[in-house]
Order: C-alpha cells, then structure tokens, then sequence
C-alpha cells in the first residue's frame, strides 16, 4: 500500500477509535487524527534501506517496521516520542493506544498486497499476504478520502468513520470474491490445457478491482494472463488516452484471453543451461527467496559477456514503460557470475558484492 494511504487509514482509525468523553487524559481530536496519520506512515521509514543498495531493500522492507513482535516496541517508542514533543502535557499512555492502532493498520494494508510483509521478523523472515488488493487502488484510497469527508462534516460522530471501516472491509471482502473467481477461471483453463497439478494464482492490477493477472504454473512452466472479470469487449483506447486508460485495456474479458508462455529457465537446451547455473548461483539467494513468480526474461549470450535476466510476474503490470525488480547474473567468458539488476532503460547495473 502506498503511504499516503497508510497515512489516512490511520487518521480514519484514529477517528473511529475516540472516545466518547475526553478529559485531561487523552488527546484532543485533532491531536489525535494528527497522530494516527503519523503512526501509520511510520513503519514505511524503512524505505532508507534502498539508499544502502537495492537488494538490501528486497531484503529487508516490510521487515522490523512491520512486525507484529516488535509493535508494542515501536509502539511505546514513539509514544514516549510524542509525549516529549507535546511537551509531556499528556503522559506517554495517551499517545500508545492510537499508536497501536495505526501502526496495526499499516500492517494489516500491506498484508492484503502481494509483495509481502514480515510479521513475524526478526525471528522469520517469512512473508506472508493475501494479495487482494494492488499497491496503489485508487477506489480503496477513495473509500477512506470520503469517509474522512464525512467526518469533517459531522465532526461529533463516530458514524462516518466506523462506515468508513466496514466499506472498506467489505471492499476487501469483494476483492478476495472476484480473486477466488479468476483463480476458478485459471483452474479450468488449467484442466482444459491438460496441465496436472498446476498451480493457480490471481494477482491484483491497477484501474479496476475486476483486473488480474492470471498466472498458471506447471513445474518450471508458466502461463499468465491479463483479464477483466466483468468486461465483454475489449477497451480501445484513443491514441491520445491517458495512462489510466491504457493501464486498463491491457486486460481483456474472459472470452478473449490471451496466454502467454514462460518459463523459469526458457526454452533451449543452451539457454536452460546458463539460467540454471545463473540461479543457482549463491550470490543469487536472495531473489530465489524474494521471487514468488519467476521467470526467465531472456539470456544474452554474447561475446565476451553472458548474462541470464530474471523477472518476477506479480510486478508485472502491461503498459508501464518500467517493470521493478528485474535481476541477473552476468559473468566474462568463463570468469566468476557476478550480480547485476536492469534498471528503467534496460540498462544493466552492476551490484558490489559484501555489499548485503
């Protein structure tokens, strides 16, 4: 979830959570909502990891910060700071409460992404989510804008607020109803295709909570596909439409799908030999761990340089002109496998080993 929208769940929750009679003991509203924003951008400060080095990142964001085990930590740690702040005119327990709150809810709006968070660190590094909901959702950030609306207008109540909570909720709910139905939807294709034991996942995508990727993994096979769940014919953009508009006629209605091929080590023999040596590479542990989907980009083996590039599906959202997350390993004729990562442009950029 982007922190902007951690930022405004916590100042809704903070809301929703007041109490009725406030005295000498608690905050002041608008003290309050303020906090609840702060406490619930906070856990994404972890986003100075990526100034140390990109894998450091992969490695580490949505870790600490994000762990159910070190919240109360966090928690009294930035309670204590706030009531030094407010010069201690309220004691540090007025501050823990909403705290809590906002931190859990920034927690909780990246569990229902896909990229992962690490509750349970540092004694897992196991990332679990849902994935029902894409990073950046516009109609889930509109939900909470309105139900903060609300409030400002009926600034007495908690009705706004607490509605706000259950239509988000229920927005979640629905998302994971049309992510159960694309998964049936790849099930069947998979049954229709003779793939045994294939294993089906939906990924959320931008514009439309109906927009999926539907990827579909035999083995090292996999087939992925960009569909809209409630779309008959597809969109056509006009060559001057927005990055909205063409974000979203990349996914077609179901009757017209289109499956794309990939695989974890391509196709030929000479291919699948330097990708598997590349992945198996110990500097390349880390995106072995990180990767949920991966797949082989391409193989450039040229002279005297070869290279194996690979990608992972959940970030793959056609009509970016960038995709995140793109690593390889690159070696001088029979020299040492060195790691690399492409950048926006394609450019490959070298990563210092010790580095991580």
């Amino acid at each position: 979830m982007d922190t902007l929208t951690h930022a405004l769940s916590g100042a809704l929750l903070a809301r929703a959570t007041a109490p009725q009679n406030a005295d000498d003991r608690t905050l002041p509203l608008g003290r309050r909502l303020f906090v609840g924003f702060l406490a619930a951008a906070a856990p994404d400060l972890d986003f100075v990891i990526s100034y140390i080095g990109p894998v450091e990142y992969l490695l580490h964001h949505r870790g600490a910060t994000h762990s159910l085990i070190l919240l109360p930590l966090w928690a009294y740690f930035l309670a204590r700071l706030c009531a030094l702040i407010w010069r201690r005119d309220r004691p540090w327990r007025a501050y823990f409460g909403v705290i809590t709150f906002g931190l859990g809810i920034h927690i909780a709006g990246d569990w229902i992404t896909s990229f992962g968070t690490m509750v349970l660190a540092p004694l897992s590094d196991v990332r679990v989510g849902i994935g029902t909901t894409f990073i950046i959702d516009l109609w889930f950030t509109g939900i909470i804008l309105a139900a903060l609306a609300a409030c400002a207008v009926w600034r007495a109540s908690h009705v706004p607020a607490i509605a706000g909570l259950a239509a988000l909720c229920g927005y979640i709910a629905f998302q994971g109803v049309l992510q159960e139905r694309a998964v049936e939807w790849g099930e069947a294709y998979a049954r229709g295709a003779g793939l045994k034991q294939a294993e089906v996942t939906a990924q959320p995508r931008p514009v439309s909570p109906f927009n999926w990727l539907v990827v579909v993994r035999s083995g090292e096979e996999a087939r992925y596909s960009f569909i809209n769940l409630a779309r008959r014919e597809p969109l056509r953009p006009a060559p001057d439409a927005g990055t909205m508009a063409r974000l979203d006629a990349a996914y077609l209605p179901r009757a017209q799908a289109q499956w794309v091929h990939g695989n974890r080590f391509g196709s030929s023999p000479a291919e699948r030999a330097i990708a598997r040596e590349a992945w198996s590479q110990p500097q390349f542990a880390f995106y072995r761990w990180f990767a949920e989907e991966p797949v082989l980009l391409r193989v450039d083996a040229g002279n005297p340089s070869t290279c194996a590039w690979f990608q992972d599906l959940r970030f793959f959202t056609p009509g970016r002109d960038t995709w995140p997350f793109r690593y390889g390993m690159c070696r001088e004729e029979d020299g040492p496998w060195q790691l690399f990562r492409l950048d926006g442009n394609d450019v490959r950029v070298p990563i210092k080993m010790g580095s991580w």
